[in-house]
C-alpha cells in the first residue's frame, strides 16, 4: 500500500503526524494557521531548540514567527501550493526544514514542518508532502470544528453559572458532566474588558494566552464581544486570588505596558460555592464599570473589588455634585494658589491624605524633603479650613480629589469656578 493511502485511512491527525515522520524519517510538526501546535511525532529527541520550545509552550515562538514573516516565508507560503524550504537560523536554535501550508477549501488552515537536521528531504518525499497536504488541512479544519462545538457546549455551561440560569447546584454539575467540564466549588472570577471597539483584537491576543496558561492555573474562559470572562480554580483560602493577580502580571509582561491599559480589568471576591460564582462576576464587573468610568491613572485604582473602598462611591458622588453644583470651597482656594503661584498644594493634599498624614512618608512619595512638606502643610491651613484631626472631612476630601484628578469633566467644572 502506498503511503498517501495509507495517511487517507487514518483520521487522527496524531497517527496521521507519525506516517509523515515514518514516510520521510524526518521529525514532523503540524500547526494551525495560528502557528499553535495541532501535532508532533515521537522522536522527540531529534527535534532543534525552537521545535522543542513549541511542544513545551503548545505554540511556536513569537520571535521565530516575526523572522519568517520579515524573511517573507510566511507569504510565500499563501501563495504557493509546493513545499518549500527555509535556511536554518542558528543564532536561534531554528535548524533547516521543509514546509508546506495545508490548505483546505482555498484557505490556510496550517503547517507542515519537516526538520532537516542532517540531510535533505528527498524529491519524491516533496511530492508526498504535496499530495497530502490538502489532507491534512481537512483534518486540521475537522479538529478545529469539533473543538468549537465541544467549547460552545462547555461555554453554554459557564454561561448558565454565571448568570445563575440554573434551578439547583447539581443539575448544573449534570450539565456540566455531560460536556466533560468540571465546575469548581471555590472560585473567583477575573474579568478584562477593553477600552474602546477598536482594541478588540487585544481579546483575541489575551484568547491565546488564556488557552496557552489555562491548565497551569486551572481556569476556564467564557469570551464575548468586549470582554473575557476567566473563572479561577482554588483548592485553599485566598489561592484564586494569588492566581488572578500573577497572571494579571503576566499578561501586562507578554502583552507590554503600553498594550496593557488598553485593557479594563476586575478581579471579584474568591468563593466557596458555584452558587456564589455570579456574585463574583458581578463584583468584577463593577471594577470595570468604575475603572471605566474615572478613566484612572496607571496602577492607581485597585483591581480587586474587595480593595475598591472610596472608589466604589465615586461615580455616586459625581452624580450628587454635579447635579447640586457643589464646589469644595477649600480645594478651590487650592487650585487658584497652585495656578497663581505655581505651587503644588492640591498634589501635596492629595498624598498626604493617601498616605493617612503620615509626613514621611509623604514626604518620600513626594520626593521633597520633610520641611518642605511640613511648609506645604501650613500654607494648605492657612488658606482653608481643613482640620486634619477631623477623620470625616480627610475622607470627604480624598474623594473628592480622587474625583478632580481622574474625572476630566468634574476637574473641567473646577476650573470654571476658578475663572
Amino acid at each position: 500500500m502506498e503511503w498517501k493511502e495509507l495517511l487517507m485511512q487514518v483520521e487522527d491527525i496524531h497517527k496521521a503526524t507519525e506516517i509523515i515522520s515514518t514516510k520521510v524519517k524526518k521529525p514532523v510538526i503540524i500547526e494551525n494557521k495560528n502557528f499553535e501546535l495541532v501535532s508532533y511525532s515521537s522522536s522527540v529527541e531529534d527535534f532543534d531548540q525552537t521545535q522543542q520550545k513549541t511542544i513545551l509552550s503548545k505554540k511556536c515562538p513569537v520571535f521565530i514567527i516575526d523572522r519568517l514573516k520579515k524573511e517573507g516565508f510566511v507569504q510565500r507560503l499563501e501563495r504557493v501550493s509546493e513545499p518549500i524550504r527555509v535556511h536554518p537560523i542558528e543564532e536561534l536554535g531554528f535548524e533547516r526544514r521543509v514546509v508546506i501550508a495545508a490548505k483546505h477549501m482555498g484557505q490556510t488552515l496550517g503547517y507542515i514542518w519537516v526538520q532537516e537536521s542532517h540531510e535533505f528531504t528527498k524529491e519524491e518525499d516533496f511530492d508526498f508532502l504535496k499530495d497530502i497536504a490538502s489532507y491534512i488541512g481537512k483534518m486540521i479544519y475537522d479538529l478545529h470544528k469539533k473543538t468549537n462545538e465541544k467549547d460552545n457546549k462547555k461555554d453554554e455551561v459557564l454561561w448558565k453559572l454565571l448568570n445563575h440560569e440554573f434551578s439547583t447546584e447539581s443539575q448544573l454539575q449534570q450539565e456540566a458532566a455531560l460536556v466533560k467540564l468540571s465546575l469548581p466549588e471555590r472560585s473567583s472570577v477575573l474579568a478584562f474588558s477593553v477600552t474602546e471597539g477598536k482594541y478588540r483584537y487585544m481579546l483575541d491576543y489575551l484568547e491565546r494566552m488564556v488557552r496557552t496558561y489555562k491548565q497551569e492555573y486551572r481556569m476556564y474562559f467564557v469570551k464575548s464581544e468586549y470582554q473575557l470572562i476567566l473563572l479561577i480554580e482554588a483548592d485553599k483560602e485566598g489561592e484564586s486570588l494569588l492566581k488572578a493577580r500573577d497572571f494579571v502580571d503576566r499578561v501586562k509582561k507578554e502583552v507590554g505596558e503600553e498594550d496593557f491599559y488598553y485593557f479594563l480589568i476586575g478581579i471579584g471576591k474568591e468563593y466557596d460555592s458555584l452558587s456564589k460564582a455570579r456574585k463574583s462576576f458581578l463584583e468584577a464587573l463593577e471594577v470595570i464599570e468604575i475603572a471605566s468610568f474615572i478613566s484612572p491613572r496607571p496602577e492607581m485604582m485597585p483591581r480587586e473589588f474587595s480593595k475598591l473602598g472610596t472608589y466604589r462611591y465615586l461615580a455616586a458622588l459625581y452624580e450628587k455634585n454635579s447635579s447640586d453644583d457643589y464646589y469644595s470651597e477649600d480645594l478651590l482656594r487650592l487650585m487658584k494658589n497652585d495656578q497663581d503661584k505655581q505651587t503644588e498644594l492640591l498634589r501635596t493634599l492629595e498624598m498626604y491624605l493617601a498616605n493617612n498624614t503620615k509626613g514621611k512618608q509623604t514626604a518620600s512619595e513626594l520626593f521633597i524633603h520633610p520641611n518642605t512638606l511640613n511648609y506645604r502643610i501650613k500654607q494648605i491651613q492657612e488658606l482653608t479650613s481643613i482640620d486634619f484631626q477631623d477623620f470625616n472631612m480627610k475622607a470627604y476630601l480624598y474623594t473628592e480629589l480622587l474625583l478632580l484628578n481622574n474625572v476630566t469633566s468634574y476637574y473641567q467644572r473646577y476650573q470654571s469656578a476658578i475663572s
